[in-house]
Order: C-alpha cells, then sequence, then structure tokens
C-alpha cells in the first residue's frame, strides 16, 4: 500500500475532500482529511468516515492511520 492509494480511495469515498497521506513504510501512515462532511460530528464519528472509505484494507494492508479530520472552516482557522 502507499500513500497515493490511500489518497485515492479516500477522495473517492468523500468526493470533495482535501486529502494529504504520509507514510513510508508502506504500513503506517498519516493522514489530513478536509471534508465539510464533518460538520457536526465528534472525532470518532469522522474517523469511522474515513476508515469506511478503506474498507476492508484498515487493519490489513493498512496497520495503521493517524488521522486529522477538519471541516473547510475549521482548516482556515488552523491556517491549514
Amino acid at each position: 500500500m502507499n500513500p497515493d492509494t490511500i489518497r485515492s480511495m479516500i477522495e473517492a469515498g468523500m468526493p470533495g475532500a482535501q486529502v494529504v497521506v504520509q507514510g513510508e513504510d508502506g504500513v503506517h501512515f498519516e493522514a489530513q482529511v478536509i471534508s465539510d462532511d464533518f460538520k457536526g460530528k465528534l472525532p470518532l464519528a469522522r474517523h469511522r468516515l474515513v476508515y469506511a472509505t478503506l474498507g476492508d484494507k484498515m487493519g490489513g494492508e493498512i496497520h495503521a492511520l493517524a488521522l486529522k479530520t477538519l471541516t473547510q472552516d475549521e482548516a482556515a482557522a488552523a491556517g491549514c
């Protein structure tokens, strides 16, 4: 698994999301996902939305995925 594949999967499952994925060992990754789909959702619900785009890859080909999930407004306020 590579960062570009993960990014593409998240973008396909969350149209309009801005996604950046990093990871150099092929199993541990970090992702920043900016999407207004996160409005009104707690962090756990946001993470579940992202995990759903990755299906059975989570816990298999993707051993770990650290997530930073933000709405457009939150990202702007944070300077992302």
